[in-house]
């Protein structure tokens, strides 16, 4: 790619700290282009992409053209790498995918500025999944606007990093021993983030023309090789046996994680994914061969490109065992707070023995009781878990102190019930960086 044609242009990218967004963007600035990024959270923005000049902006409040006016100052190009899976949280679907995009591109056109947008394979009107019907009704409205515009659809994008598709991918191949796989004759086309990027690169320098195009390799695979691919990439023994979970099951996986995506989890299993997965994703790579001389890279060759390293194995396990951990420290600390309301009388004889008043020591199991189940609650409202897990960090450390102040004797109880404190203030430590999601 020649540096010329992109040096000094003014490229605006939506979405600039996500899974794609972050790699277009040190695409744009490795050809010397002026980057801009539009990101949801400045704070996580600075940390994801040091250096980068940023502007915050939510998309459902960008539904408007003139909303968009001090946004697209002085920008040559506008690319749209952002996007949500499913409502839930802080997801709107159609306000992200549709109304502002139909907004930007008004603007656009008003300004005469270009636009690259990140579509989907089987966005379409009538599609299964409100996803794709909504990236359908905002590529529709880019187009419709008379603007200069590339729509790209890539398949199932690899990086190095992982996000999504790829979390859901690497998930799987951790699982020891046995592959356990939903849909696993479910045909996919890939597509890596190095060709996805040099797409959006030549749309930019113009040796793309204007147009829609599917960006997938070559030839389809079967989602079982697919994850069996990545399991060999990341080092992970083969599997000895491969166990297909029966589509009930998965729908009833799915319906939890679509649940828990109320609660601000932004699972890869929701039914969203699920539901796409069953239909495959399956492109058409001939519109794009036919004006490139840079065709996609297989799935083989897309491994074979990217480093394999001990964070990328951890990484994947710590992505399987998440759930689990979170899991284990809501019911811990709410069966916690329960014991101790139902067992007041034993509870509060202990602080008794001690010394304390009944009715200091009464007060006192009550109210640790309830503050455990509040924490127990707490760390399933994923805004805020990783305070949930300091609290809880805090509030063990406070019993631990507490205890061998007051009752010293327990540490010789052959229960062990103050060691066991020890592994109750380690977990939320350990759980605290799995929370991160950038």
């Amino acid at each position: 790619m020649s540096l010329q044609e992109l040096n000094g242009r003014n490229v605006l990218v939506l979405g600039a700290y996500g899974f794609i967004g972050a790699a277009v963007v040190h695409a744009f600035q490795a050809q010397g282009a002026v980057v801009c990024g539009l990101v949801r959270s400045l704070p996580t923005g600075a940390k994801v992409l040091p250096g980068i000049a940023l502007k915050q902006g939510d998309l459902r409040n960008l539904v408007q053209p003139d909303a968009w006016r001090s946004i697209l100052s002085g920008v040559d190009v506008v690319i749209n790498c952002a996007g949500a899976l499913q409502d839930g949280g802080d997801d709107d679907l159609t306000a992200a995918h549709h109304r502002a995009i139909a907004a930007l591109g008004q603007a656009c056109a008003r300004d005469g500025i270009a636009i690259v947008q990140i579509s989907a394979i089987g966005a379409e009107e009538n599609a299964d999944t409100h996803f794709m019907r909504s990236k359908a009704a905002g590529d529709a409205a880019l187009q419709s606007a008379g603007v200069a515009l590339w729509v790209l659809k890539p398949g199932l994008v690899i990086g190095q990093s992982d996000y999504g598709g790829t979390t859901l991918l690497r998930m799987l191949a951790a699982v020891p021993f046995v592959q356990p796989l939903a849909y696993p004759d479910t045909s996919v086309q890939c597509i890596g983030m190095p060709d996805l990027c040099d797409a959006v690169l030549r749309a930019v320098a113009g040796q793309l023309p204007q147009g829609t195009y599917d960006l997938v390799e070559d030839e389809p695979h079967t989602l079982f090789d697919v994850v069996a691919a990545t399991r060999a990439w990341l080092g992970f023994r083969r599997a000895g046996i491969s166990v297909t979970i029966p589509r009930g099951l998965t729908r009833a996986v799915a319906a939890i994680a679509d649940a828990l995506g109320r609660l601000g989890w932004r699972s890869p299993l929701r039914s969203t994914a699920m539901t796409i997965m069953t239909k495959g994703v399956i492109g058409d790579p001939v519109a794009y061969k036919a004006v490139t001389d840079h065709p996609v890279a297989s799935l083989g060759d897309i491994y074979a490109s990217f480093p394999s390293a001990r964070e990328h194995r951890l990484t994947a396990r710590i992505t399987l065992l998440m759930p689990l951990v979170v899991g284990v420290l809501s019911v811990f600390w709410i069966l916690s707070g329960v014991f101790g309301l139902l067992g007041l009388g034993q509870a509060a004889e202990v602080l008794t023995s001690a010394g304390w008043s009944q009715t200091l020591a009464s007060f006192s199991v009550v109210f640790w009781s309830l503050v455990d189940l509040a924490l127990g609650l707490a760390i399933l409202w994923r805004p805020w878990a990783r305070r949930a897990c300091l609290a809880q960090f805090t509030v063990a450390s406070i019993y631990l102190l507490a205890a061998s102040g007051t009752v010293p004797g327990l540490w010789l109880d052959p229960l062990g019930p103050l060691v066991k404190i020890l592994p109750a203030m380690m977990l939320p430590l350990v759980a605290m960086p799995m929370l991160e999601s950038r």
